[in-house]
This record gives structure tokens, sequence and C-alpha cells, in this order.
């Protein structure tokens, strides 16, 4: 993983910055015992594993960001509760980024449709952050945007809401600030995964293929990322 100490001091004042509004996010939360997870199903009715969280997702029209919680069964969640699935559509995109040039690839009715997934961020059964990862095509429905072209998009997530909780919004959008050294790696080697997925299989359509759907994962802690930033621009 990429060494803190060797990030502009720009980027790790960002990071740092990210990393007291998510401890403010959970100062707020654990004055009434409430957690993440719970803010997006709180008034959703019975909750139903696969169901995106909140119902109809959290999406910000102006900023185009887009995230929604859900959960596996317990015999598929690997340790995890469930986890927030990340995206950014393409009114929200910087300049010139456009889906990779794939065989398949349609464009949609709605040239806005075309959303690329970031980041999908695990948690607990408490509610909090354990790891993060990456998925493919198939698994969200996404349309497939090249590894560097979704780093680009990374600074461009931003949920600028109240709905369904102004403290997760904040949480979401920072999570992928202060993680943003993990992100651009998972995001390369997911490339990596798909093309050595393609070379070993090149009969088949790897983008759709059922046996790849993990492409990359890392475990996190809020905390240890935190402190290593604050030693990292100590250094």
């Amino acid at each position: 993983m990429t060494e803190l100490r060797s990030l502009p001091a720009k980027r790790l004042r960002v990071m740092a910055g990210a990393g007291n509004r998510i401890l403010e996010c959970y100062r707020v939360l654990r004055k009434t015992s409430a957690n993440v997870v719970g803010e997006v199903l709180r008034g959703q009715g019975e909750f139903y594993e696969w169901d995106h969280y909140p119902k109809g997702d959290v999406y910000d029209h102006e900023t185009h960001g887009q995230y929604y919680y859900h959960t596996h069964p317990a015999d598929l969640r690997g340790g995890e509760h469930g986890h927030f699935h990340t995206f950014l559509r393409p009114k929200g995109m910087p300049a010139r980024v456009k889906p990779a040039p794939l065989a398949d690839f349609k464009p949609p009715k709605d040239a806005n449709d075309a959303l690329s997934h970031l980041v999908a961020i695990s948690t607990n059964k408490a509610g909090y952050p354990i790891g993060l990862f990456t998925t493919n095509r198939w698994v969200t429905g996404e349309t497939w945007y090249a590894a560097k072209d979704v780093v680009r998009m990374l600074d461009r997530f931003l949920m600028d809401l109240a709905y369904p909780s102004w403290p997760v919004n904040i949480w979401i959008t920072d999570m992928l600030r202060l993680f943003r050294p993990q992100i651009e790696e998972l995001l390369l080697a997911r490339d990596r995964a798909v093309d050595r997925r393609q070379a070993d299989h090149p009969e088949g359509n790897t983008y759709e293929d059922r046996d790849l759907e993990i492409t990359s994962v890392v475990e996190i802690s809020v905390e240890r990322q935190i402190e290593d930033v604050r030693r990292a621009s100590a250094a």
C-alpha cells in the first residue's frame, strides 16, 4: 500500500480534515446510540437481504453522487454485516471522461445513467467500517470506466444532502477522502484482476463472469488511518 509519508502535504491535510469530520459524525451519532447503518435503515420498514437502503438509493442531483446500503445472506457476508456502494453519474464526472471502449458497451437512453461504481465500504454489526472493496461490472450493473478515470472521479463524490441523515452523508463523503490512497490502489488492482481473468479465459466476457465478483479488497480502520496520517504529516 501507498506510504503516506510520500504523499503531498496538501493531500495529507485533506485526509486529516476528513478524519476529523468522520470522528465528529461518530460523536454526534453516539449521543443517541446511533450509527451510520442504523441511520439509513431508520424508517425503512422490514429489512430484507439484497434490497437497497434507503429505498430508491441516495442521489444528489447537484453533485450526481449516489450510494446505497445492502446486505447479503449470512453465508455470503464474509464477516461483514453489509456494505455501502458508492457511485458517480456522468453529469458529475470530470471533463473528457468516457466509458471504457468495451466490445459490448451500449450507451443508455439517458446518458446520465452510465454511472461508475467507485468503491464499496464494508461495515460490521456495530455499524463501523471494516473494509473497502471493488467489484466486477455485473455486480452493480455499472458502466465500466478505466481505473485511471475512476480515480479522477473520487474528488467529485460529494453527498451534500440532509436525507436520509446528514451525519451519514458527511461520513460517506469523507470516507472516500480519508482512504483515497487505498481506494486508488484498489481501483488499479481491480483492472489488473479483470485483465488477468480475460487473459486466462479469452473466450468469455470477463465483465459478466459470475466467478469474478470481488476484484480487490483491503481491511481498514478509521482510527489507525487517522493516526498514520498524523504521523506522516509530522515527518
